[in-house]
């Protein structure tokens, strides 16, 4: 999880500012089974109030979960790169996705973490029941559902995707209005500050997500909707869903339903805690589908992860977690 030309290549939103740390690894070398593993960690305890007119959206935990997720990646004997709040651009994130896409290769895994908000924009492209879009809250602008579909649909034939979000609107990066969240920090977007920052960035994001729109149009493959589409249709049973025009084997899991909201935590944010303690440094020993169920089943009712597949998924979902 672009629109004129310029946005369509990863320009940031309107408000500019200076990035703070990152980390960045080399290139990574192929394992001893002959794959490659990158990933990308995003982490972001505030965003900008600039953008965000007023609001700094301040966490606690989202740092801490980006740089778990990179020491479990790097454990893995993946080569991270990890953006924490204020590096944590639309751009920076967009040229990380990209870059990893023009490096994997059939058999080769990308990570790809966000802990952050979750937001929602009014959809002008019309295919959304609820007319609404869900966002990830990066620090100078959203990064829209269909833009993270779009760029996860270029990944060649036979790339496994792994994806962990830690966010409202979770569920499938996507669709449904949210409950009441519970007591505690939210991970949920105020719905009155989302729809004063799209009146104030309106054109920016009516474009971005007509470009996203044209994009997918003249690549009739990687249409994001069409695969969002495929999905649902089996939606009763997302663990052998199989949406077959991904090219690239994507796994989404994620911190609650698309109707609930993930809660913020002392050091982890909820869903991430749990997932560090059901991994237990390795000691783990199971699939994706048993991952995911475990981690389920240490949840409150109030947040319950979901699993959401794209691709021909079968003998990815059958690995053990995090393996190259």
């Amino acid at each position: 999880m672009a629109k004129k030309t310029k946005s369509a290549r990863g320009a940031a939103s309107p408000t500019r500012v200076r990035v703070s740390k990152v980390t960045k690894g080399a290139p990574s070398a192929p394992s001893a089974a002959g794959g490659r593993g990158l990933s990308i960690h995003l982490g972001l305890n505030s965003v900008s109030p600039a953008h965000y007119e007023g609001w700094s959206g301040e966490l606690q935990a989202c740092e801490a979960d980006a740089k778990d997720m990179t020491a479990l990646a790097r454990a893995a004997g993946m080569t991270p790169t990890t953006l924490l709040t204020k590096n944590a651009t639309r751009a920076k994130a967009l040229a990380a996705i990209r870059g990893a896409a023009q490096q994997l290769k059939a058999g080769d895994l990308l990570f790809l973490t966000y802990s952050g908000h979750g937001g929602q924009i009014p959809d002008v492209s019309g295919e959304e029941e609820d007319k609404l879009d869900e966002t990830w809250c990066l620090f100078d602008g959203e990064l829209i559902d269909d833009e993270l579909y779009l760029e996860l649909a270029k990944f060649a034939q036979g790339v496994r995707i792994l994806v962990f979000s830690d966010s409202c609107h979770s569920g499938t990066v996507t669709r449904a209005r949210p409950t009441m969240p519970p007591a505690g920090r939210s991970k949920m977007m105020p719905p009155a500050v989302a729809m004063r920052t799209y009146n104030k960035h309106k054109k920016f994001y009516d474009d971005l997500q007509k470009a996203v729109e044209r994009e997918s149009r003249a690549e009739p493959s990687v249409d994001p909707d069409a695969m969002l589409a495929a999905a649902h249709a089996n939606v009763s049973n997302r663990l052998t869903t199989i949406a077959t025009v991904a090219k690239a084997a994507v796994i989404l899991i994620s911190g609650c339903q698309d109707n609930q909201t993930s809660m913020d935590g002392d050091h982890n944010g909820a869903f991430t805690e749990q997932l560090l303690k059901v991994w237990n440094n390795g000691k783990f020993k199971g699939n994706y589908a048993q991952f995911h169920a475990a981690i389920k089943a240490g949840m409150l009712p109030s947040q319950t992860p979901n699993l959401f597949t794209l691709g021909s998924v079968t003998a990815f979902a059958g690995q053990q977690p995090f393996t190259v």
